[in-house]
């Protein structure tokens, strides 16, 4: 690689490519550390955009953390837009960090958050253009340590091929210790396994996949090397309110996704959703004090001059102090002209009292989820709210300024029957009529319906998904049964939700087809409009997988499933219990 790197970038590539400011760095708040003061060099990668990188809170929180550190030095990479990609092949460009513009296999470690399953062939566009080996088996004690971590690690099987080691649960502790571990490690001579192993042994979060082979016709894995666990045990930070929120946010220089202050409030739920696998992953319940909340959200629009502060959580309504903590925030920063806004609202009869407060912040749009649109489907997946408290607090919010609503419902639940479906467009046109009661015009309504996929470490990860033709004619349905002008309806592709359970559902083998789709092409999934789902059923046809039974056949609650290596808070016995009681549930109802 040239040691002008930067000015061959600058010079000969950005020119050429849409949006160039977003390879280049040098950002408010970014930090920028002499190679040689330091042990160590971490690189964050995040497989998606730049722009949509730069929104994700836990991104900023893990650079913040081993920033705060004089002995490493962390940096950042983001997935290059197609005609950079092009550009870096035609001119044999290694892929680099914004902070230094070092080459990203140069770096001890490189670290993956893994937030959604279809950014995977991401994964490997950025492993491939660093000139870092795809399979994990095949790189060097001269490689970086090739981590991932975030929600996918619930299974995290499909990518088993391409990352040395999982770390499972919180990692505001765990990553510290992870880097440390490899330098230490590194530094005493051992081959690349050896230090594998003794990760895996030592540091109870810690998942090798090569040390474990898949048994059984699901693939469940088994440890294969003395003296790894056979679970993993997930990291937990205790003390919430003890570990800093990053207050020096690095500010892009373009316009991202969000473009705002993010100040996670509480950490896991107190919901029990069925459906919900962040309910299960982010136990047990944690929160901030509201002093914490208020001096971090203060000092993060100082260092930044950001105008919206977004309140991040599970179930922002279920903060035991939500009221003190909207009055301090009204106090600070309705003076300076700052929005709070507040998503993730439970509808509930606590959330009725706050519709005046609210509308001090925001008098547009409010965003509800209420999964389902009936009384008997909501208590069917544990969501525990009804249809009084919606339109009470519905009303409450118009009378106080609110015009627009958000809902989000999901189509193919477990023993849903076409009277739920009407329920959606039932529900969402009367809200409407009810802001014409309250305000004299009709509030303006966005049903957005998402196909529902039964995903790993949830009660229904032992039901099936509902095949293609059934959302599709779902989805002809219910823009069938709209009527009002006033409501929107949205429905989410049915192609990419088939792919998101295939990865999402899917044992080791699915490896191999993540390759065999990235390697025609497949490139940035999660994009409606760059999907090519032909090309991904074709991978999982040359790789020998049995869509049918991977996404369309119900599992035994007493079968080994290729996840369960990877602990929970409360264990699988709680998945099958809640199953049980779901499955009763649903009977009761259509008796």
């Amino acid at each position: 690689m040239p040691p002008n790197l930067k000015d061959l970038v600058v010079t000969r590539l950005l020119p050429r490519v849409q949006m160039p400011a977003q390879y280049v760095g040098d950002e408010l708040g970014a930090v920028v550390k002499d190679a040689g003061r330091v042990r160590g060099r971490l690189c964050l990668a995040f497989p998606d955009a730049y722009t949509i990188g730069m929104s994700h809170h836990g991104l900023q929180v893990l650079y913040a953390v081993m920033n705060r550190r004089d002995d490493w030095a962390c940096e950042r990479v983001f997935t290059p837009s197609a005609d950079m990609e092009q550009l870096l092949r035609e001119h044999g460009v290694a892929l680099w960090s914004l902070e230094t513009f070092t080459p990203v296999a140069q770096f001890d470690v490189l670290g993956f958050t893994l937030q959604y399953e279809l950014g995977y062939t991401n994964v490997l566009t950025m492993l491939d253009l660093a000139g870092i080996p795809l399979v994990a088996e095949e790189r060097t004690r001269e490689h970086p340590l090739v981590i991932a971590g975030g929600p996918c690690t619930a299974n995290p099987e499909p990518m088993a091929r391409f990352i040395d080691l999982f770390v499972l649960g919180d990692g505001e502790q765990s990553l510290p210790q992870v880097c440390d571990l490899w330098l230490q490690l590194r530094r005493g001579g051992g081959d690349r396994e050896t230090m594998l192993a003794e990760m895996a042994m030592r540091l109870p979060y810690v998942y090798v996949p090569r040390f474990y082979e898949p048994q059984g016709d699901r693939g469940f894995p088994v440890p294969v090397w003395p003296g790894v666990p056979t679970t993993i045990e997930p990291a937990i930070v205790a003390d919430l309110d003890a570990e800093a929120l990053p207050t020096a946010l690095v500010v892009p220089h373009v316009e991202c996704v969000h473009d705002r202050i993010t100040i996670e409030i509480m950490r896991g739920c107190p919901g029990r959703c069925r459906f919900c696998q962040s309910t299960t992953l982010k136990r047990p319940l944690r929160i901030r004090s509201v002093e914490t909340i208020v001096r971090a959200a203060l000092e993060s629009y100082r260092n930044t001059g950001y105008n919206e502060v977004s309140l991040l959580s599970l179930s922002t309504s279920d903060y035991p102090h939500l009221d003190e903590l909207l009055r301090r925030l009204q106090d600070v920063f309705a003076p300076l002209g700052v929005n709070i806004s507040v998503p993730s609202l439970r509808v509930g009869r606590a959330w009725r009292t706050l519709g005046g407060l609210l509308s001090t912040y925001r008098r547009s749009g409010l965003t509800l989820a209420p999964e389902a649109a009936s009384d008997r489907m909501r208590r069917q997946i544990g969501k525990r709210i009804t249809n009084e408290d919606l339109y009470e607090g519905c009303r409450k919010a118009f009378g106080n300024g609110f015009d627009r609503v958000k809902l989000y419902f999901m189509c193919g639940l477990p023993g849903e029957e076409e009277g739920d479906l009407d329920g959606i467009i039932e529900m969402s046109e009367t809200i409407s009529r009810l802001g014409r009661e309250v305000r004299g015009r009709p509030a303006s309504v966005v049903a957005n319906v998402s196909n529902f996929v039964p995903k790993p470490q949830t009660p229904y990860q032992f039901n099936a998904m509902e095949r293609r033709e059934y959302f599709l004619e779902a989805r002809e349905h219910l823009h069938r049964r709209k009527r009002l002008r006033s409501v929107q309806l949205k429905c989410h592709d049915v192609e990419s939700s088939l792919l998101e359970g295939a990865l999402a559902r899917g044992d080791r083998r699915t490896g191999r087809a993540i390759e065999l789709a990235w390697r025609s092409g497949a490139r940035f999934d999660a994009w409606n409009d760059r999907l090519r789902a032909g090309l991904w059923w074709e991978a999982f046809g040359q790789a020998g997988i049995d869509l049918e039974e991977t996404l369309h056949t119900p599992c035994p609650t007493d079968t080994p499933l290729p996840w369960d290596h990877m602990a929970i808070h409360q264990g699988r016995a709680y998945l099958e219990r809640e199953q049980r009681q779901s499955a009763a549930q649903l009977a009761q109802t259509r008796t």
